[in-house]
């Protein structure tokens, strides 16, 4: 499966994201990863969660082949509504949330750790939103978290990553190890953790939300309303035609957009 949850004996739950080649999730897969969250919330025996990912890196954001095999405009609203669902049950968990990024981290991988409470890094791990190069917007909100506003703003117009060992100056990122030892520095951090009182870790999720200065769902989702604009004036088909090499359109009796086949 490509996302799995698995519950250790002192509480510490762990969500592995793992769909070859790059962890670029299907509208399911952000479901799925949603649903993980929420089961890990509901459940008392949690007391910390860590989100990783096996492969060549952590994610890779909604998987475009899937979005521009579908007619229609169904896998776009599906992701989009996978993505704020798995966005919104990483913020919203009752339990602390631990991302451990391993290698690339872009568009709707910085959405997941941009709502995690804690983030480590192996060496190689980057971040990054290139969402203009796709005609789309979104995870501007989870990317201000990570860095100030200007960098935010420089990162986002031109499609630039920045590495993990970079963040950590800005205070988002703990610490950034060598990728044999990510797992184990996400361990030591969730022990800590699973070590106290889940009643007043819980309490104290629910209140660090609360006075968080950002809704950030609302703030997504205002997002994601430009995404579906650029999407109906055919200009989000034509840029993931070429970034998913394909060439061949078909125009909408509405005259709205244009849907790739492959």
């Amino acid at each position: 499966m490509p996302i799995t949850s698995e519950l250790h004996d002192d509480g510490i739950r762990v969500v592995t994201m793992s769909q070859p080649p790059v962890n670029a999730l299907t509208v399911q897969g952000w479901y799925d990863v949603a649903a993980a969250f929420d089961e890990a919330g509901a459940d008392m025996e949690t007391h910390v969660v860590i989100l990783r990912a096996e492969g060549r890196g952590f994610n890779a954001g909604v998987d475009i082949k899937e979005m521009q095999n579908t007619t229609g405009f169904d896998a776009l609203i599906g992701a989009n509504k996978g993505c704020f669902a798995a966005f919104k049950a990483v913020y919203e968990c009752a339990v602390p949330v631990i991302a451990a990024v391993n290698g690339f981290c872009v568009g709707g991988g910085v959405g997941l750790v941009g709502n995690a409470d804690c983030i480590v890094a192996s060496d190689d791990a980057y971040f990054g939103v290139p969402e203009v190069k796709q005609g789309a917007l979104g995870a501007a909100t989870h990317l201000a978290r990570l860095v100030p506003q200007h960098m935010m703003r420089t990162l986002y117009f031109t499609s630039r990553t920045i590495k993990a060992a970079d963040l950590v100056q800005f205070g988002p990122v703990l610490e950034v190890v060598p990728r044999e030892e990510l797992d184990e520095s996400a361990l030591r951090v969730a022990r800590d953790i699973a070590a106290q009182d889940t009643r007043v870790i819980r309490a104290a999720k629910e209140c660090l939300n609360g006075i968080d200065p950002i809704d950030v769902n609302k703030s997504y989702r205002f997002e994601q309303g430009f995404t579906m604009e650029l999407n109906l004036m055919g200009v989000s088909d034509e840029l993931r035609d070429t970034f998913a090499g394909t060439s061949k359109s078909t125009s909408k009796s509405t005259g709205a957009a244009e849907k790739s086949e492959q």
